[in-house]
């Protein structure tokens, strides 16, 4: 610990009894002379390589593990399989450009771009000559066609730099957007980051946020001031907040477990636009029957509730993807649909699933931006996609409306119909109305569509009986009150009072309504609540057991991929709703 008092010990971790070497600039082979120019020159040259590696001091690296942080090279170090090749390493006067590093590093084997702001120095801030570095390192990932890893620990624009943060900022802003689409980017966000080291980050193709981090377009002090609210870091801008959002795809506990989820979703992720994401020989093989979905829908439909008993979908990937290992995206936000990535039989596959086990699955505002954003990324970078239908629609309500759900289900549509991957259908359960007609079915563009036999396809769900049976129904309705009086005279008959009688009337037939109404919803159920009609029409290609899905759709995913060519989105870039 230091204090402001000379007299008080620092802490080093240098040896003082040490003898401190010079560094000696000797050729092989070569006589030693006194030195001279050249190695004055190059003791000077080996000062500046150095410099980005001492120019922390002791102290500052000592404040950043006490905030339970580490320096941009240790988490290089964590993340990279070797050294680090650093690049642009300009330090200038005032320490410009040295709050930023900027690498290529290899993970998992393969060529990555890495930048890390070094909070040790000027607190990771952004100058001008920072900006222009970014820019470089965007542009040569684009140029060689590898992916990017930002590590964001910044405290914003170097204020004594004046409007050179800024425009550093929009250098990177608009260098990043350019290689959108080319190469997919990670970006941790590290530590406390304000304004620009806010938007930067989530230009990003997918951001992880550890706990106790925070990052806002400003900070709670701002906040206070203008609009004198009291709110905490986590509050404002923490994972609990952006996760909900959509701003955050994976909450991590820390650093670590942060660059340990880079590792495991670059290995789903291929290098740029223009490649497959990465194969992988498995073990488990394609045939491997998958009797834990018969089981899952089994006790589920057998149960009390029927047909209206729900189930977590996860359960379902799990089993169709090889050694049930898949990774979800924005596992934390509306968990009525789920995305995730995934591989069966080595291909990497993206799910969108309906989850029943949330809101029965039904299509919000949250759902419906969570899946159109994943669809799109699939849709950029070559991953074939499975659509797991279960939904009873989108969700109707007031709030929704204002919210702005006709906006949010088009977006998902727009995406569906632009994507050009190989994607698939499954119907597990219920598909109804618009929900069904908007989810990748054939007219949509699918390459394959198959249900289980457990499909309930149909305009509307229960609620179409009144539809489809209105005459039927009008009859029963109104034959009640002559039933009432019939049977008000032969319970009186029995020997009942007039008010008994007429009590128990009513109680009679009202459950003579009820058995007829139901008798009614199964015809519903077996003449057009069930797969038959949409397997007469095409609409499906196959009904498949639920034992046999993974094969099925394995087989049929690789006969795609062998067939597709992976190459950048070409043609019309439409509007985005």
């Amino acid at each position: 610990m230091t204090t402001d008092s000379s007299q008080d010990l620092i802490a080093s971790l240098e040896n003082p009894f040490a003898e401190k070497d010079e560094q000696e600039f000797r050729v092989p082979g070569q006589v030693d002379s006194e030195p001279g120019l050249f190695e004055k020159a190059m003791k000077h040259g080996w000062d500046l390589q150095q410099r980005p590696y001492e120019a922390a001091g002791v102290k500052n690296i000592q404040r950043q593990h006490l905030k339970n942080r580490m320096t941009v090279w240790e988490r290089i170090q964590c993340l990279a399989d070797g050294e680090p090749t650093v690049l642009y390493q300009n330090w200038g006067p005032n320490l410009d450009g040295a709050s930023l590093v900027t690498a290529l590093i290899k993970v998992n084997g393969r060529d990555v771009a890495i930048y890390g702001h070094d909070f040790t120095v000027r607190a990771g801030s952004m100058d001008a000559t920072n900006g222009e570095k970014l820019a470089r390192l965007f542009e040569l990932a684009a140029k060689r066609r590898i992916p990017l890893v930002g590590m964001n620990d910044s405290a914003g624009a170097y204020i004594p730099a004046g409007v050179g943060g800024l425009d550093g900022y929009a250098d990177a802003f608009t260098a990043l957007r350019k290689i959108s689409g080319v190469v997919p980017s990670i970006m941790c966000m590290f530590g406390f980051n304000a304004g620009g080291g806010s938007y930067l980050p989530r230009q990003g193709s997918f951001l992880i946020q550890p706990n106790e981090t925070f990052f806002g377009l400003t900070g709670p002090g701002v906040v206070k001031s203008v609009l004198g609210e009291d709110v905490t870091p986590d509050e404002l801008g923490g994972p609990g907040v952006h996760s909900q959002s959509g701003v955050t795809d994976f909450v991590v506990p820390d650093e670590v477990a942060a660059l340990r989820k880079v590792r495991a979703l670059l290995e789903y992720l291929p290098s740029n636009n223009a490649e497959l994401a990465p194969h992988r020989k498995s073990s488990d093989p394609v045939s491997r029957k998958t009797w834990d979905i018969d089981i899952l829908l089994k006790k589920a439909f057998n149960s009390p509730t029927g047909f209206n008993t729900p189930f977590d979908i996860t359960i379902m990937i799990q089993q169709l993807c090889d050694h049930g290992d898949f990774l979800e995206v924005q596992p934390e936000r509306a968990r009525n649909t789920i995305t995730a990535l995934g591989r069966m039989g080595g291909n990497v596959v993206g799910f969108v699933a309906n989850n029943s086990a949330v809101a029965s699955g039904q299509i919000d505002i949250a759902a419906a931006y969570k899946n159109a954003r994943f669809i799109r990324f699939c849709n950029l970078y070559n991953i074939p996609m499975i659509f797991l239908e279960d939904t009873t629609g989108f969700l109707p309500g007031k709030e929704q409306e204002a919210g702005g759900i006709v906006q949010a289900g088009r977006a998902m549509l727009d995406a569906i119909v632009d994507l050009r991957t190989p994607r698939f259908l499954v119907l597990v359960r219920n598909a109804f109305g618009g929900a069904y007609a908007s989810y990748n079915n054939y007219p949509t563009g699918a390459d394959f569509v198959v249900a289980l036999p457990t499909t309930r396809v149909a305009v509307m769900g229960p609620a179409g009986v009144d539809y489809v049976y209105k005459d039927e129904l009008k009859k029963i309705r109104g034959s009640v009150k002559e039933r009432i009086a019939k049977e008000t005279e032969a319970q009186k008959g029995a020997g009942l009072s007039d008010s008994e009688a007429k009590a128990a009337a009513e109680q009679l037939v009202a459950g003579w309504v009820k058995s007829e109404e139901a008798l009614l919803a199964q015809r519903y159920e077996r003449e057009l609540m069930n797969p038959d009609e949409a397997l007469s029409l095409g609409s499906i290609s196959q009904i498949v057991m639920p034992s046999d899905l993974r094969q099925v759709l394995a087989e049929h995913m690789d006969f795609c991929l062998r067939h597709y060519q992976p190459e950048p989105l070409q043609g019309v870039q439409r509007e985005f709703h």
